[in-house]
């Protein structure tokens, strides 16, 4: 028991510095995806986005929703 111990702490520094190293590029990557897609949308884009609903509503309630193809649907 005391020699797992020993190996423990000897080790566990190593470890520690090895998953820091691995993950900073990753944290790095995230944190740029991060501020560029979760920024709010400005004034501008409001307008957009209220037209977009009124032609979701719309399409809810005429039922023309049912005969977008799959390609028109998701974009």
């Amino acid at each position: 028991m005391a020699q797992f111990v020993h190996n423990l702490t000897e080790k566990t520094p190593a470890l520690v510095n090895t998953a820091v190293t691995y993950s900073k590029s990753r944290l790095a990557t995230f944190w740029h995806y991060t501020k560029v897609e979760l920024v709010p949308p400005n004034p501008a884009k409001i307008p957009t986005a209220i037209q977009s609903l009124k032609k979701i509503a719309n399409s809810a309630q005429t039922g023309s929703f049912k005969e977008l193809t799959a390609k028109e649907a998701v974009s």
